[in-house]
């Protein structure tokens, strides 16, 4: 058996004066390190297979006093490729920079017909996010609601993001249900997040 010799083209290089007039046209843009392609007269990114990861949590999160912030963990991984979970498993670690879409998703029950106001808020690498409280109100005995919520972020590498919540009352919990004989477990909290441009 005979093997051939092959040659690989290599993506031409962008520079400064580079126009992106005609569509189409597929270069590696050195600076930032990823490769860009021609549309509507803007180089637009062409994002690599990476970044990308999907966490929940099959146990009950109960908070022990109100009005007091807990963070909300997680343990199982459904994929991941770039975004793990860090220690504590609360964090979500992101290995490479990035702007990411997060979807953020919890099940909340109520134990008696009391008011109860639920608070949802995403931190940083420790500090909170300002302006991004999502604020639940419960009052059903044995009811329950899910609250869920997509946003962007900014990474630099090796940052995490954590979810935290507090309740006005204990008589909530982030509820975990088992599987049936017809639907599968619901997780208490789920956590999805992809990279959408580097």
């Amino acid at each position: 058996m005979r093997f051939l010799n092959r040659t690989y083209s290599k993506l031409h290089h962008r520079f400064a004066g580079d126009t992106a007039a005609e569509n189409g046209q597929l270069l590696w843009d050195e600076t930032n390190g990823y490769p860009v392609v021609s549309l509507d007269n803007e180089w637009r990114q062409v994002v690599l297979a990476d970044g990308r990861g999907l966490f929940y949590d099959t146990t009950d999160q109960t908070a022990a006093v109100i009005n007091t912030a807990y963070p909300i963990t997680f343990n199982s991984t459904g994929f991941s490729d770039g975004i793990t979970l860090g220690t504590p498993t609360s964090r979500v670690v992101f290995e490479e920079a990035g702007l990411y879409y997060v979807s953020f998703t919890v099940q909340v029950a109520s134990s008696n017909a009391s008011l109860k106001t639920l608070y949802f808020w995403p931190k940083v690498n420790g500090v909170d996010v300002g302006g991004s409280t999502m604020q639940l109100s419960i009052d059903s005995n044995g009811g329950s609601v899910v609250m869920s919520r997509t946003a962007l972020f900014q990474f630099s590498a090796g940052d995490y993001l954590e979810a935290y919540w507090a309740t006005t009352n204990v008589n909530v919990v982030l509820d975990a249900s088992t599987a049936t004989a017809f639907c599968p477990a619901t997780p208490s909290a789920t956590l999805t997040a992809f990279r959408v441009q580097k």
